[in-house]
């Protein structure tokens, strides 16, 4: 049986699904005082795992909100970081830019064929991508599904496991998106809001009915 996570970890989780928060944001999410939030606050940023900004509002004081540092970025897993940086030089090396393409493509078809077959009992695209972002997230990418008031779908990630491997190539990503188009199929237009190599803190897609289509998830 796996071990509650202590309070410090829910924290930290919590900061990285939502980005920067306040002391009090975070005192409701995890049930505790603010004053104890603070106590918390202060041990993670001894240990250079959160730092803060204060943000003017429209009255009073700036706000304090705190966020993740990269040493706490590193805290979450990505899949054998070193290990897939180095195949991919060593398959660019022998086989080319060309052979490394052949291989994201092997590892698109696959992917591709197993969200097709998870996705196939989901009834109307909204099902869809929440069953997506539910199979994300078994693959470590922290996913969430949300429905905004317009109508439009999103798939959040809030954490990417290969981070490092799309670094070094980055037809990972291009693959990703294109493998979400196909899996959600051409009733769906998927467009990248956010992405994490250009610097945002996660991976947001955008997901609307093609005009056409939005009959099928009424």
């Amino acid at each position: 049986m796996q071990a509650p996570a202590s309070s410090d970890e829910r924290l930290l989780r919590f900061l990285k699904f939502r980005g920067p928060q306040t002391a009090e944001a975070i005192s409701r999410h995890l049930g505790i005082t603010v004053p104890g939030v603070r106590k918390h606050l202060a041990s993670l940023q001894q240990g250079d795992l959160i730092d803060h900004f204060d943000e003017a509002g429209s009255v009073g004081r700036p706000r304090r909100h705190w966020r993740l540092t990269q040493r706490a970025q590193a805290r979450f897993p990505d899949s054998h970081a070193v290990l897939n940086v180095e195949m991919i030089a060593s398959i660019r090396a022998v086989f080319g830019q060309e052979g490394l393409d052949r291989l994201v493509g092997e590892r698109e078809r696959q992917t591709l064929a197993r969200y097709r077959l998870d996705l196939t009992e989901a009834d109307g695209l909204a099902a869809r991508v929440e069953r997506l972002a539910a199979l994300r997230t078994e693959e470590g990418y922290m996913a969430e599904f949300e429905r905004l008031d317009d109508g439009t779908l999103l798939l959040v990630e809030n954490h990417c496991p290969i981070c490092a491997a799309a670094r070094a190539c980055q037809n990972f990503c291009r693959s990703e998106l294109e493998v979400f188009r196909a899996a959600l199929g051409p009733g769906a237009v998927v467009e990248r809001d956010e992405h994490m190599l250009a610097g945002s803190r996660r991976c947001t897609y955008r997901i609307t009915p093609r005009p056409e289509a939005r009959h099928d998830d009424r």
